[in-house]
């Protein structure tokens, strides 16, 4: 685990015809506290999302954020 400040933010994950808002806890490292870093368990989630996006899961991306699909123009 990361020792620093802890904060959430907002990630974009795009796969597919969706883009998925996701909040995920980002680290400022007392050795570097102007740069966010990811732990694992955050990585892990995102690649998570993507893949799920990619397979169209979206009933899965509802339960972690906002989901938006990209939708043919009329």
């Amino acid at each position: 685990m990361i020792e620093g400040r802890r904060e959430k933010s907002v990630e974009w994950v795009h796969r597919g015809r969706y883009a998925v808002r996701v909040e995920v806890e980002v680290v400022y490292p007392r050795d570097d506290p102007y740069t966010p870093c990811l732990e694992p368990d955050a990585l892990k989630l995102l690649d998570e999302v993507a893949w799920r996006a990619e397979s169209g899961d979206v009933t899965f991306l509802r339960s972690v954020g906002e989901v938006f699909e990209q939708v043919p123009a009329a």
